[in-house]
């Protein structure tokens, strides 16, 4: 497989994975990060390096913003629930804190 074709197939498995994120609303941040250590936020952060890394201004309310679909203001009224106290413990595990 040649560099290009393998960048397209990263790209679309990207767009795949941000679209999925934005169809499951429900699944909150603290379970992505209880399961998989990482969240919308990460990527957020990783979507702003990755474009500042190319000599592109993007600032992490913006990639927030196309990683969430929306900003993220809206999307954390909408959608985001206070976590719950074994949420946070498992998070504190996760994280070796508990």
């Amino acid at each position: 497989m040649d560099q290009s074709t393998q960048t397209e197939i990263e790209a679309a498995a990207f767009r795949r994975l941000v679209q999925h994120l934005q169809d499951n609303t429900d699944v909150q941040n603290i379970d992505l990060m209880i399961l998989a250590n990482f969240c919308r936020n990460c990527l957020s952060k990783w979507y702003r390096t990755a474009a500042e890394e190319r000599e592109v201004t993007l600032d992490y309310e913006q990639a927030r913003e196309i990683i969430y679909g929306m900003p993220y203001s809206e999307w954390k009224d909408k959608y985001q629930k206070e976590a719950s106290q074994e949420q946070k413990d498992a998070y504190a595990v996760r994280q070796g804190e508990g």
